[in-house]
């Protein structure tokens, strides 16, 4: 088993059954996976800050930037682009501020509309709240876990005909 780390800002993508893909410290920080919903495919972007204003410097920082150069990875690698789906994990609020400076929930929603707008479907978030968490995706298993800071790893999700389910913190 390889452990794919996704750090911030970036991608990572595969179609290896052994691969299990991890976005670690996710805080205000969105980790975006998607998968094909019949396939042992996906991919993960750790994303940052919602618009990238026209930065193309790390794809995988924002969230506009992400969604799409994730649909171009999957599809490079044998996803088709009508059977996507996503599940989102982190978008907590980490400092007491709020407002403008809630970077989690602005992070959240600029992802949402952007996978509402292409049409692909959120499988399951756990997001909110005030706490990092930690999220794998097991691709032997087609199994997606979440480890909110100080708490046990509890799956989120499945495909590939089995388990759908969704939790918002």
């Amino acid at each position: 088993m390889a452990e794919l780390v996704v750090r911030m800002g970036e991608i990572a993508a595969t179609q290896n059954a052994g691969d299990v893909l991890v976005g670690l410290g996710l805080g205000s920080c969105i980790g975006l996976v998607m998968i094909d919903d019949r396939g042992p495919v996906a991919a993960m972007a750790h994303v940052v800050l919602p618009d990238s204003n026209g930065n193309a410097a790390a794809a995988g920082k924002f969230a506009d930037t992400a969604i799409p150069q994730l649909i171009r990875e999957l599809t490079s690698i044998g996803a088709t682009r009508s059977r996507l789906s996503a599940v989102l994990v982190g978008g907590a609020q980490m400092f007491a501020t709020g407002g403008k400076l809630d970077v989690g929930n602005r992070n959240e929603q600029a992802v949402r509309e952007g996978l509402r707008a292409l049409g692909i479907p959120v499988r399951a978030a756990v997001t909110g709240g005030s706490s990092g968490r930690t999220m794998r995706v097991y691709l032997e298993s087609r199994s997606i876990t979440c480890k909110e800071a100080g708490l046990a790893e509890v799956e989120i999700a499945t495909w590939g005909g089995l388990m759908q389910m969704a939790r918002a913190a």
